[in-house]
């Protein structure tokens, strides 16, 4: 599992949508933004790109102070495996990253050989 989201925070997750296909890429970046509404596309204010989102049931709360929900995001950076195979994540992955493969509604994901790829990923897979 990812070391930064617990399964806690994705209690209210309804649906997630991907705006590419996961099978094409070897690792996402997820974090929980704060967004205005609990459905539809949120807005993205990173670098790089949005490649899918989680929605929110009925029963999800906005927090009190802000009115805003916290909802996952799955981004790549221009930097990312996808863009610059040869580049900085030639091996290895960002703390963030997980196997798309591996995200479902409320589970946050796991760091897979495919995701982690390079020598240190390869090696820990056969023990």
């Amino acid at each position: 599992m990812s070391s930064l989201l617990t399964e806690g925070d994705l209690t209210h997750e309804a649906h997630v949508v991907w705006l590419e296909n996961p099978e094409n890429l070897d690792y996402v970046r997820q974090a929980l933004d704060k967004t205005p509404r609990r459905r539809n596309k949120p807005r993205y204010a990173r670098d790089g790109r949005m490649v899918g989102y989680a929605e929110l049931d009925d029963h999800a709360e906005a927090d009190p102070d802000s009115g805003l929900y916290r909802r996952r995001v799955f981004f790549l950076l221009p930097h990312d495996r996808d863009a610059q195979p040869e580049g900085l994540y030639q091996e290895g992955a960002p703390g963030e990253a997980v196997d798309p493969r591996t995200i479902d509604v409320r589970k946050v994901g796991e760091k897979t050989p495919r995701s982690q790829r390079g020598p240190a990923a390869i090696t820990g897979s056969r023990a």
